[in-house]
């Protein structure tokens, strides 16, 4: 289960362009929290506190629990917008998160055991697929990764999603398909080398062949020409 995150924030009074420039001029970042069948609810974060979550790397599929004065919201993250020159967050979406709701979102992908793979050792490349697997799970209960064994795979193998043990309680948002994770190919040297191999004895055959058509037959003559010439 990924670590539930924890951010304090505060209700937004005024809304507006001016009013959220001045917000981020003093540091906050405005905010909005929906879902599970209620207002939608203004607020406004600390910028260097949602720093700090973003550079995890997983925010997006995290839980945050937001402080908001005395109360507590779950929620998800879904949307987070930032500045096109100097990348500041400049506006969040939540989804609120009710008690036993589940939720769809992406997680990514973990492969190990890759030295017990006869492909890998031979000098064959992890092709993936799919860095992440769109899942979905319960929202109190999100896996932070889906971790896939690489065992036994030969050059040629690969991986579906039928093929990966998912927790319990987690599902595959893709359901219509047993679709590919990553596979084992060849390196394009030894394609390369196995193309000039194939090259080399198709002219063989050829170079066997056009030999074959210049072999000179045999005729014998029946010596008129000469018998002429000798009377």
């Amino acid at each position: 289960m990924s670590d539930q995150l924890t951010l304090s924030a505060e209700v937004r009074e005024r809304a507006g362009k001016g009013a959220s420039r001045a917000m981020r001029r003093e540091g906050r970042v405005p905010a909005v929290i929906y879902g599970d069948k209620k207002d939608p609810e203004p607020i406004h974060l600390n910028e260097r506190e949602l720093m700090k979550l973003l550079h995890t790397g997983h925010f997006m599929n995290s839980l945050v629990s937001l402080t908001i004065g005395k109360d507590k919201t779950n929620a998800l993250p879904k949307d987070v917008q930032f500045h096109p020159v100097n990348d500041r967050p400049m506006h969040v979406d939540f989804l609120r998160i009710g008690k036993g709701a589940s939720v769809t979102l992406a997680v990514p992908v973990n492969f190990i055991n890759e030295e017990e793979s006869p492909g890998l050792k031979r000098g064959g490349v992890l092709n993936v697929v799919r860095h992440e697997l769109e899942l979905t799970c319960p929202a109190d209960d999100i896996p932070s990764e889906i971790t896939v064994e690489l065992d036994g795979l030969e050059v040629g193998d690969s991986i579906h999603i039928s093929q990966v043990k998912l927790p319990d309680g987690v599902a595959s948002a893709i359901d219509d398909r047993d679709f590919t994770i990553a596979g084992v190919v060849a390196p394009s040297a030894l394609k390369r080398d196995d193309a000039e191999e194939e090259e080399e004895g198709v002219e063989g055959e050829e170079g066997e062949e056009v030999a074959a058509d210049e072999v000179p037959t045999t005729s014998q003559g029946d010596g008129s020409e000469g018998g002429e010439e000798e009377s």
